[in-house]
């Protein structure tokens, strides 16, 4: 039997002098991207990914809290997400069935919106309509059905509520992550551990024609994509291209609880932006800091006061059993936050022709991940979108300035 090449074990130099496809990025989509490409029977080319740190330690996809859902606005994210759960569901058979790829459980808790004025509850009432029209699961519920239905939640303050546990929840995003990346090197992607560190356009300023390597080496290309998570604006300005995308840093707090709950927490969030969800045996939460600048790529600081000035107060409040509890881990990660609407950026440039996008995610990225993957390979092979029509999101709307509006962002 065949075994996956070893994580940790990349070469550090091309093994060619050209490629039809450079991938700047060797994590969850740049893995995604050259998986759902490689193995299109219609492509036929070869296929590089540099990667400059594949250990992974500090990428947005080691650092996920690896969830998926369906309460967006929007037609294009529910789309995404109903693809990413059937994806889930099926990963193995996607994965031609091979033997040593496992099943993925898809833990459908469901995500649990809490309104507590009737502003916000206006907006779950036209988010759950657009959810409904596309068959989410989505139920909205009153005061009284949510203590019923979870009585660990104080509810004094709530008015409405909105719930799925139809395909939303947590799920291995690690394995998936790690299949895509071993099976696209089986199938003949190249990943390497090199950085791209600039490149060079032709005359009339439309193609890339070649990416240098921090080595020194030059690499030809006939279309580049850039898969460089919180870094796709370095990578960006590589052509002369600016994009509104920044790391911006978000913290993830592991939890026990003395007294047990009797039940799973679903991903709650709270009407103060804190979210928490069960996690195994213990329980998650996270936040944003309150002042929320770009930080620098390689600023993971923690902040421990945040725990106990922010967080802890929020989860005590909407869960009383959480008076009593102790952290056992943390840790920060990066959003890759487009500052234009916080919506994903898929497609090629207006005016470098060759030089395609997947970036911006603003941590929808794990759960976008099949979908976005498949697109942006859809875009590479055939120039078109086939399975999802997802115009929206391409950068078109980026050169023009007009946000494609999300309302459902934690």
């Amino acid at each position: 039997m065949n075994q996956p090449p070893k994580p940790g074990t990349l070469p550090t130099e091309p093994a060619h002098k050209h490629y039809d496809i450079v991938i700047v990025g060797g994590a969850m989509y740049g893995s995604s991207v050259s998986w759902w490409t490689i193995t299109n029977p219609d492509f036929d080319g070869r296929i590089l990914v540099v990667e400059r740190d594949p250990s992974y330690e500090y990428c947005s996809t080691t650092h996920t809290n690896s969830c998926i859902r369906q309460q967006f606005s929007t037609e294009s994210n529910i789309r995404i997400s109903q693809f990413g759960a059937e994806f889930i569901r099926n990963f193995k058979q996607y994965m031609d069935n091979d033997e040593r790829v496992p099943d993925i459980v898809l833990q459908s808790y469901g995500y649990m919106y809490l309104a507590n004025n009737d502003e916000f509850a206006e907006t779950l009432k036209k988010t759950h309509a657009i959810q409904k029209e596309c068959g989410a699961g989505t139920e909205l519920m009153t005061r009284e059905q949510i203590a019923e239905a979870y009585p660990f939640y104080n509810v004094d303050d709530i008015v409405l509520g909105s719930h799925n546990r139809l395909n939303e929840g947590y799920f291995d995003g690690a394995t998936i992550f790690d299949w895509w990346k071993r099976m696209a090197r089986e199938k003949g992607a190249e990943f390497i551990h090199n950085q791209v560190v600039d490149m060079t356009l032709d005359a009339s300023g439309k193609h890339v024609t070649k990416v240098k390597l921090q080595s020194g080496t030059e690499v030809g290309c006939d279309k580049v994509v850039n898969a460089s998570g919180p870094r796709a604006t370095v990578t960006a300005r590589m052509a002369g291209i600016e994009l509104p995308v920044e790391p911006r840093k978000r913290y993830t707090f592991i939890f026990d609880a003395v007294e047990p709950l009797g039940q799973d927490l679903p991903l709650t969030i709270d009407p103060t932006g804190i979210h928490m969800r069960t996690d195994g045996q213990y329980f998650l939460a996270g936040c944003p800091p309150d002042d929320d600048p770009a930080v620098e790529y390689d600023d993971f600081e923690p902040q421990p006061d945040i725990f106990e000035e922010k967080v802890w107060p929020v989860l005590a409040n909407r869960v009383p059993a959480f008076e009593a509890i102790k952290l056992t881990n943390m840790w920060v990660g990066h959003y890759a936050f487009n500052t234009l609407d916080q919506n994903a950026i898929i497609g090629p440039h207006t005016e470098v022709e060759n030089f395609y996008f997947v970036n911006g995610f603003s941590g929808h990225g794990l759960q976008q991940s099949p979908a976005l993957g498949r697109a942006t390979s859809e875009l590479l092979v055939y120039g078109e979108f086939r399975a999802l029509d997802l115009t929206p999101l391409c950068y078109d709307r980026i050169a023009a300035s007009e946000p494609y509006l999300e309302l459902a962002v934690i």
